[in-house]
């Protein structure tokens, strides 16, 4: 049997700069280095042992959808939600509700919303 860990997220997006700026600013991740190559593709640092690379395709088609997303947890979710206020960032529940979250069958909090290239972040406080 294989044991795995999660080791990190890549996603193609249309300009790496601006991505970058986007997830410093509302999920106030670290830059790190990307020990990989010497592309242009970036790496965040998500946790200690997990990473967000971001990889430059500015000509790519990107295609999303919600049921397409990845989602991190914290205890501070009520002051997260404030903090995508303050930013002026729009963000919904699972049916598109307008600024407003969702409780799921089991007591967990969420809401959705999405990076400058469309991708879905689901926030919760299953922390």
């Amino acid at each position: 049997m294989f044991v795995f860990s999660f080791n990190h997220i890549a996603l193609s997006v249309k300009e790496v700069n601006q991505s970058v700026d986007f997830y410093q600013k509302v999920l106030q991740l670290k830059e790190i280095k990307n020990t990989a190559s010497n592309s242009k593709t970036r790496w965040l640092q998500l946790t200690e042992n997990t990473q967000l690379h971001l990889i430059p395709r500015p000509n790519a088609e990107i295609k999303v959808n919600k049921a397409v997303h990845f989602a991190l947890a914290t205890t501070h979710f009520d002051e997260f939600i404030n903090r995508l206020e303050t930013l002026n960032i729009h963000y919904s529940d699972w049916k598109d509700t307008p600024n407003k979250d969702y409780i799921r069958d089991d007591g967990i909090k969420q809401i959705y919303f999405q990076d400058p290239n469309g991708y879905w972040i689901e926030i919760n406080n299953d922390a």
